[in-house]
């Protein structure tokens, strides 16, 4: 099989997967300022292709918004394919170290805090999940 064919139907499956879970995609530094600068709760999932992207952090950002409080805006950008997207959006991250996958939480376009990926790798979608509706339930409005 041709690696090229292979990793774009990865890739594929992988944005098909955030897209289905509700996550708007920003593919373009503009696309990312225009989505961060809005007002309100905003989570940023910055996705990849590596396993603990597949087996934990989509798992988890596909689960974590069903919760009785939620942001207003679920994002996302991926690293390694939409690279000015994902270089625009770290500029946001102001104390963080690039990382992938990871969550970023914006409020009002200002970052609150993250999980990054020492925080999901070696972990279970399911503690993964907890740590994003702990922040859901510190910052976030009921639905």
């Amino acid at each position: 099989m041709d690696f090229n064919i292979f990793m774009n139907d990865v890739v594929n499956a992988a944005r098909e997967d955030i897209r289905e879970a509700g996550y708007e995609e920003l593919t373009t530094p503009e696309a990312v300022d225009e989505a961060l600068s809005r007002k309100g709760t905003t989570l940023v999932m910055v996705n990849s292709v590596c396993g603990c992207a597949g087996g934990i952090a989509r798992p988890a950002a596909a689960n974590a918004v069903h919760y009785d409080k939620r942001p207003d805006h679920l994002v996302t950008v991926f690293a390694g394919q939409d690279k000015e997207a994902t270089e625009r959006a770290r500029t946001y991250f102001e104390g963080y170290s690039p990382s992938s996958p990871s969550f970023a939480f914006l409020k009002d376009g200002k970052i609150v805090t993250m999980l990054e990926r020492h925080d999901i790798e070696g972990h279970n979608a399911i503690d993964v999940i907890g740590n994003l509706q702990q922040i859901f339930e510190q910052h976030c409005e009921e639905v």
